[in-house]
């Protein structure tokens, strides 16, 4: 059994791709830029906010700094309230984290959403877990696949790396583990593929929860 789970957020413990792709549309909108679908933005999302808002840009506009600045002024409060429109967590992914609790698990959280912002979803969507770290994106912690986050959740709680396990539904996420010194697991209900996993050599491949519960309680 692990003693200690990290866990992604966006697309890992709740599905905000909506509300991220809302916000986003919403700013491009404004600065008459070109929209995307829901689908692009599962590709477009996950390396933190700066990358999100590129990738958003047209590719001939991507070096055009001001109007870079804008859409972010526009995209990060517009999303800040209206982060909680459409996400919901993933089915029993809060019974699984109970269970962490009830077990003795810890849980964290470490984000490339903006840290604010993720305490606040976090707090909101799971008021009953018991979470030992909620770490998002803030300027004293690099985006993953930086380990800084999760080295600050190991030594925070005391667990060994061998001991823990980093959960995720993208390639950042096994890289930061990788960086970190932890076993990774993909899961396959986010926003990214099976074969992004394998590529990027997860330890482990979970398809639902109750196989991810297995990996953690084994």
């Amino acid at each position: 059994m692990k003693k200690l789970v990290l866990f992604d957020l966006d697309g890992t413990l709740i599905n905000s791709i909506d509300d991220l792709a809302d916000s986003a549309n919403y700013a491009l909108e404004k600065c008459g830029l070109p929209l995307h679908t829901v689908e692009e933005y599962k590709y477009i999302v996950g390396d933190g906010v700066d990358t999100k808002i590129l990738r958003c840009l047209p590719p001939e506009k991507r070096e055009n700094k001001e109007l870079f600045q804008k859409v972010k002024s526009i995209y990060m409060p517009y999303y800040s309230a209206h982060s909680q429109d459409k996400t919901r967590p993933y089915p029993e992914i809060e019974a699984l984290l109970s269970r962490c609790n009830e077990k003795g698990v810890l849980v964290a959280v470490v984000s490339n959403k903006p840290h604010t912002i993720a305490t606040k979803v976090v707090e909101h969507y799971f008021p009953k877990i018991h979470f030992v770290a909620t770490i998002g994106q803030n300027d004293e912690t690099p985006k993953k696949p930086d380990p800084t986050g999760v080295k600050r959740v190991l030594n925070q709680t005391g667990v060994s790396p061998a001991d823990a396990l980093y959960v995720g539904d993208t390639c950042v996420d096994i890289q930061t583990a990788k960086n970190s010194g932890l076993p990774s697991c993909g899961v396959l209900w986010g926003f990214r593929t099976k074969e992004e996993l394998i590529e990027n050599k997860a330890d482990f491949i979970a398809t639902d929860v109750q196989e991810l519960s297995k990996i953690i309680f084994s």
